[in-house]
């Protein structure tokens, strides 16, 4: 016998309050999934000085912050998918002080380098997904992308990436969970459909390959739909796991007047108002992609402009650009010997001496950015990348707290600004912004 025949008015009051719930569930509207974090690997921190490596991700703590690394980078070269830099990625003899497990590699071993540490990095953290991100010259794309190549492209990057044929004699099956496809930037209405056949393609080739989970296909996305002419992105949102925003570069080294790197909303003066973060999310999802796919991009660097005339603390002032980038972990020294201005609404920050002038996200902004895509119910957050962070994580610590907090007001009715932080003695506060 059920035992609410025994207890029906019992069964009554745990209806009621069922149905209590579910309207209340209904009321605060649809609940966003889990928010991810990704960010880029770059294979060249070997390179560095002094090296960044896969090691930094598990000593500072970042790689349990982490949902997906997407490993930069997979090249495309002659219709195929290459190894970018075979010396980097499979040949490099790691020593026991610079590798992921605190052992040396053996030159012998057939699998040695930043792929060997990326897989001791997954043995680590069984969670955290690993994607081999493809990125070559916009070119080498356009052949690969071909009606006549397209097919065979596809299966050297899956057969090499996916399923693990690295190499002669060098095989790690599932070292990589998927694709993230970086095409800057189709030209013309042809590319435009041979950009989707080949998202097609490559949907339809990764959802072959056995496994106990699903191989996922991702894209990284230009900061605004613009720059993919004859390009259907409801379509492309049917096909990708992730739409990766590319929510920086809005001001650069190219321009010879200071502005926002990335700019989460306009703000007052800026020549370029429609180059924002918020723009350009309004932009994807009103062209056909669900918030649920959208990672918003978080830069871990800035640039910067020397001979700035002390006027408005050097926002939106003529200068002489420096056409290099810098990794906020650099940015940040910079600190204690300038003043830190911010935008209230954004949070968006910058530094300003009397003669330099510097354009960056940092902890307070990244975690503003993170709680508005937490709010607007993005999939998360995507990181151009891991190298820029500190030694601690500062940065992914700030968006995983950002995302938790999640609770960002829609722009039409942003929330009160926290309080200003007191200003050090003799920093000048901006009007609209905050001193830090």
């Amino acid at each position: 016998m059920s035992p609410f025949r025994l207890c029906p008015r019992l069964f009554a009051f745990v209806c009621a309050l069922l149905l209590l719930a579910s309207a209340a569930a209904q009321a605060a509207g649809p609940q966003p999934p889990h928010s991810m974090v990704v960010g880029y690997l770059p294979q060249w921190g070997l390179y560095s000085t002094p090296p960044w490596l896969a090691r930094e991700l598990v000593q500072g703590g970042g790689a349990e912050l982490l949902d997906q690394v997407n490993y930069a980078q997979g090249g495309v070269r002659g219709g195929r998918c290459v190894i970018a830099d075979p010396e980097a990625d499979l040949n490099h003899v790691y020593t026991a002080e610079l590798s992921v497990n605190g052992k040396a590699d053996l030159p012998t071993a057939p699998l040695r380098g930043g792929l060997h540490q990326l897989q001791l990095v997954e043995q680590r953290y069984p969670r955290l997904r690993a994607v081999i991100s493809l990125e070559g010259q916009a070119s080498e794309f356009a052949v690969a992308a071909q009606p006549a190549n397209r097919a065979a492209f596809v299966a050297s990057c899956v057969d090499m990436f996916v399923r693990g044929h690295l190499a002669p004699g060098v095989e790690a099956p599932r070292l990589f969970e998927g694709v993230d496809v970086d095409w800057e930037f189709p030209h013309g209405e042809e590319e435009g459909a041979n950009y989707m056949a080949l998202l097609a393609e490559f949907r339809r080739q990764l959802d072959a390959v056995p496994g106990a989970r699903r191989p996922v296909l991702t894209v990284a996305a230009g900061p605004g739909t613009r720059r993919y002419p004859g390009v259907d992105w409801a379509q492309v949102a049917g096909l990708v796991d992730q739409v990766g925003l590319m929510n920086y570069d809005y001001n650069g080294p190219w321009q010879q007047q200071t502005g926002m790197n990335a700019p989460l909303y306009p703000m007052e003066g800026d020549p370029r108002p429609q180059n924002t973060v918020d723009g350009t999310v309004a932009e994807y999802e009103a062209a056909g992609v669900p918030g649920a796919k959208l990672l918003l991009g978080v830069p871990f660097y800035g640039y910067h402009w020397e001979g700035v005339a002390p006027v408005n603390h050097g926002l939106f002032q003529p200068g002489q650009s420096v056409r290099e980038d810098r990794p906020y972990r650099a940015i940040a020294t910079l600190v204690p010997q300038s003043t830190i201005y911010r935008d209230e609404r954004s949070q968006t920050p910058w530094l300003y001496d009397g003669h330099t002038f510097w354009t960056f996200d940092d902890p307070v902004s990244a975690a503003a950015k993170a709680r508005y895509a937490a709010g607007h119910g993005l999939a998360g957050v995507m990181v151009w990348e891991l190298s820029g962070d500190t030694a601690d994580a500062q940065m992914l610590r700030a968006i995983r707290t950002g995302l938790k907090a999640g609770a960002a007001p829609p722009p039409s009715a942003p929330s009160a600004p926290p309080p200003p932080a007191p200003a050090a003695a003799g920093a000048a506060r901006l009007p609209g912004s905050a001193v830090q």
